[in-house]
């Protein structure tokens, strides 16, 4: 499975996106762990929102959200420092979600999608898993969908392409975990399709060897063969 794609050297980004209780925190975590076991090096950023309410104790307001998505986008960047694969929970394109739906706020959408478009995937989270509580962090089943309809609606509208993850348990996570490897192997596909080729078979009276010439060559040839073969059996008759 190849390493890169795109720019040489540059840094796969992968941003997980969706609803809260979508199983994102979960899904980086098992794909950082089984893209290691692959000898793959891969940086895993942390939401940065689920960071401010460690911190803080609480939700943040509406004139917070900026911060919180600029930080965001800061950590995925130094991540492509460390790593040739970066596995982004969430990025800022979240934030500017949130602050649509809770604070009628929408502000955020044209840097957060210009911030976005930089991940080489996006992975979005559907709505099949069970909402559980996270302590302060989330705002309940109620919200999820009107967060799913609001995401889906800024990835359209950016002409964002994202492959949508579904199942539970490994099957989820195999579902990911397809997407990436279908991303990996880009530069093989690209390889492929420039490579040499295929050998074509060239007529004596012209460099093309679909022309008329070489058909007519054939079906000569073979009416000829068929000819002698009918004489032949005419004469053992």
């Amino acid at each position: 499975m190849s390493e890169a794609s795109g720019d040489a050297g540059r840094a796969l980004v992968i941003g997980i996106v969706g609803a809260e209780s979508t199983g994102k925190t979960l899904l980086v975590k098992e794909l950082g762990r089984t893209l290691r076991e692959r000898g793959l090096q891969v940086v895993a950023v942390p939401e940065a929102l689920r960071l401010f309410c460690d911190r803080e104790g609480r939700t943040p307001r509406a004139d917070e959200q900026r911060a919180i998505a600029q930080e965001q986008t800061r950590c995925i960047a130094a991540a492509t420092q460390r790593g040739a694969i970066v596995l982004a929970d969430t990025t800022a394109l979240m934030t500017a979600v949130y602050s649509e739906v809770i604070f009628g706020d929408t502000g955020l959408h044209a840097q957060a999608l210009a911030e976005h478009a930089r991940c080489d995937l996006t992975l979005l989270t559907a709505l099949d898993l069970p909402w559980v509580p996270d302590g302060i962090i989330r705002d309940g089943p109620q919200v999820r969908e009107a967060v799913d309809t609001c995401l889906r609606r800024l990835l359209q509208e950016g002409g964002v392409p994202h492959a949508l993850v579904m199942g539970k348990g490994l099957r989820r996570q195999a579902n990911a975990l397809s997407c990436i490897e279908h991303l990996l192997n880009e530069p093989a596909r690209r390889q492929k399709q420039t490579g040499p080729s295929r050998w074509r078979w060239f007529c004596d009276n012209c460099d093309d060897g679909e022309c008329e010439q070489h058909w007519l060559t054939r079906a000569v040839s073979s009416d000829g063969a068929a000819a002698d073969t009918s004489s032949g059996q005419a004469d053992a008759t």
